[in-house]
């Protein structure tokens, strides 16, 4: 069952230029240039129940304004989108008790008030019963393991903690539907850790359908089968992770395991491929995707190896390359 559909999805913001200076801000009150930024451009997405989809892209590509539409903060230029059933710009309390919406550098817990008593006020503004409050908000920080912290004010909890309280606040009342906007930024790795083990048990058990925006491709590799590169606004990929491999990798990495021999005979590897790497006694070569069967026999017949090794290019560097192609 589709949770979240989307057809058509645009969303453009009129902006103005002012000439600076003095001068330049006179001028601006009888004269403005307008200009039209167009963020999300014909966005068409389907996601099922129990899903957790990457939502991936450079920096002003449009995944937050995406995810701000799906969550009723801002009105589509154009456009159409369902989140369980409502549309979400409509901001129905029936809708608003479903979702929740965790930006990664926006705070929603009172600075000065110790972590319990905001959640406590989000949990009667949801209209939680104590018993299940209680219940819940003792599950999620045992699991977040941050149970001793809830007494500490906001302010003088680290990054990692505030970000886990945060989380908690977003979950409390059971949302059917999560957009995660970079919930692990700034978040040193074992934090980060603890937060992708918490979502990923978190989606398997509750099958919460997840949408999920980052910029560290180790959360989206250990999280995300699914994902949605969009670019400019535009989506031009929707599928498995594992595919933006095979589609968007035009080589493979080659290691070699070299015996002690004359150094002359791998003094020149142009012929094989792109040296990546070279130390002694072993080698690393960026070799074209379909040569490398026909490479990998002509290495072994004319190099001393000892073993060998075929990987697949780091996703890293392979969304990377995407988008500077995009």
């Amino acid at each position: 069952m589709a949770v979240i559909e989307v057809q058509g999805l645009t969303k453009s913001f009129r902006t103005s230029k002012t000439d600076p200076g003095l001068m330049g801000a006179i001028r601006g009150l009888w004269k403005r240039e307008h200009t039209e930024v167009v963020a999300v451009k014909d966005v068409s997405l389907r996601v099922e129940e129990g899903e957790f989809v990457g939502f991936l892209g450079p920096n002003g590509a449009g995944k937050t304004t995406t995810l701000k539409m799906l969550s009723g903060l801002l009105y589509p230029t154009s456009g159409e989108a369902t989140v369980l059933g409502f549309r979400p710009w409509e901001r129905k309390d029936g809708y608003r008790r479903q979702f929740a919406l965790l930006l990664g550098q926006k705070n929603q817990l009172w600075w000065d008030l110790p972590a319990r008593e905001s959640l406590e006020l989000n949990a009667r503004i949801y209209g939680l019963s104590q018993p299940e409050f209680e219940r819940t908000l003792g599950e999620l920080s045992e699991l977040l393991s941050i149970k001793d912290k809830l007494s500490t004010a906001v302010r003088e909890l680290s990054l990692g903690e505030r970000m886990k309280c945060e989380l908690i606040a977003s979950l409390l009342h059971q949302p059917k539907v999560l957009f995660l906007d970079e919930p692990t930024i700034g978040l040193d790795v074992v934090s980060a850790k603890v937060v992708r083990e918490f979502l990923r048990r978190h989606n398997r058990t509750r099958r919460t359908t997840i949408l999920l925006t980052s910029h560290y491709m180790a959360d989206i590799q250990e999280l995300c089968e699914r994902v949605v590169i969009i670019d400019k606004g535009t989506i031009f990929f929707d599928g498995r992770l594992d595919q933006i491999v095979d589609r968007f990798a035009g080589y493979k990495i080659i290691t070699l395991q070299l015996a002690p021999s004359d150094a002359s005979a791998t003094a020149d590897m142009t012929a094989f491929g792109e040296v990546v790497e070279r130390n002694e006694g072993s080698l690393k070569l960026k070799v074209v995707r379909d040569r490398v069967i026909p490479t990998v026999k002509a290495l072994l017949d004319q190099l001393p190896i000892l073993d060998f090794g075929v990987e697949e290019v780091p996703i890293e560097e392979v969304i990377r390359q995407v988008f500077q192609r995009g």
